[in-house]
């Protein structure tokens, strides 16, 4: 018999885990069957059912009836099955109760082993297809615990746990037990030992996701991101589009007096620059807006190579290519076309040179 109260046990495990109890009681069930068969050792089908108004337990082997028994472990012949069942005949399969008095200590530590890792096969299932849902948002979390670099957080409102590595997660940014932090859902990596939920601070999607959130337009598909690139903590670029002339894409992402970019500022920790950059079908304005905030004076561009030579003032050379090269590289990826920069005063240099060959050649 099963106390009343296990399955109490098992209502309140249920609203704590959220694993359904009928889950629960199927890990027991074959917990037991491992147990029985350790214990006594069947060969034959043996089926476990848990009966909660009652609170018993049977166990039941299935045997094939048969004219003449050569394995009593899994046969039973036609005159024994009809004293159980008389409506049984020759080919049947019979249920037969088998429920042991009581199991030995050791078949009680089977039946455990086999519970508890159903139970974290249940959990991980769950795990996996909840976060698989949830992939590419964000979501609040609490820092439970650090290990290392390694920082692992509560995902709100889920008691899931969710790993954010070092390279995950912000320069220079702080994490302390209790801390409130947005994360987003990177992906879900599962082994032999469960799942685990891989979060990010400082994935490109993280602040295509934030703009999702900020910008009313977005989520209404008003505005559409073309692409996002970033170097966490330092700089990202964004690019932007509306197919709707009437609405302002740049000023929509800005807001009000710079109150919607602000708070993804504010999130980004403040010291990260966000480039937005209006996206164009055409290659020489799309190179143009990317480079941003430095001017562009001529692009010169090769369709078959995808690449294109950039001329800008020789005082905004600096800016264009950017601290350590950041600014033209972000460029780069952000458009799909590999970026020369060149200062207008070498362009000048060339073209008077080709001019003077030109003229050589001609005397």
């Amino acid at each position: 018999m099963l106390n009343k109260e296990i399955f109490l046990a098992l209502d309140e495990l249920e609203k704590e885990s959220r694993i359904p109890k009928q889950l629960m009681l199927e890990a027991i069930e074959a917990g037991l069957v491992s147990a029985f068969k350790k214990e006594y050792g069947f060969t034959t089908q043996i089926a476990v059912r848990i009966n909660e108004v009652k609170g018993d337990v049977k166990v039941y082997a299935h045997r094939l009836i048969v004219d003449e028994v050569t394995d009593e472990d899994k046969e039973i012949s036609l005159e024994d099955a009809q004293d159980i069942d008389p409506t049984k005949k020759v080919g049947d399969i019979l249920l037969q109760d088998i429920t042991p008095e009581e199991f030995s200590r050791i078949a009680t530590q089977t039946a455990r082993q086999v519970i508890l890792q159903r139970i974290t096969d249940i959990k991980r299932d769950m795990v996996v297809s909840e976060m698989s849902e949830r992939t590419g948002e964000i979501l609040s979390a609490i820092v439970r615990r650090k290990e290392g670099e390694t920082v692992y957080v509560e995902i709100t409102g889920s008691q899931m746990e969710g790993i954010l590595m070092k390279s995950d997660q912000l320069p220079n940014e702080k994490y302390n037990v209790n801390d409130v932090i947005k994360v987003y859902i990177k992906k879900i990596r599962g082994n032999d030992y469960g799942a685990q939920v891989i979060v990010s601070r400082s994935a490109p999607g993280f602040v295509r996701r934030l703009f999702e959130l900020e910008v009313p337009e977005i989520r209404a598909g008003l505005v559409k991101i073309e692409n996002c690139v970033r170097e966490p903590g330092e700089r990202t670029k964004i690019a932007i589009r509306s197919d709707d002339p009437n609405v302002d894409a740049l000023g929509s992402c800005i807001g009000n007096k710079g109150t919607r970019i602000n708070a993804i500022l504010a999130e980004l920790g403040g010291n990260e620059k966000v480039d937005i950059v209006i996206y164009s079908p055409d290659p020489v304005y799309y190179i143009c807006n990317a480079l941003s905030p430095s001017p562009v004076n001529n692009v010169f561009i090769n369709y078959e190579t995808k690449q294109a030579r950039v001329i800008v003032p020789d005082e905004k050379l600096s800016l264009a290519i950017g601290r350590r090269g950041q600014n033209a590289r972000l460029a780069a990826k952000l458009t799909g076309w590999k970026i020369d920069v060149r200062p207008m005063s070498s362009f000048q240099l060339a073209a008077v040179e080709d001019a003077a060959e030109d003229a050589n050649d001609g005397e």
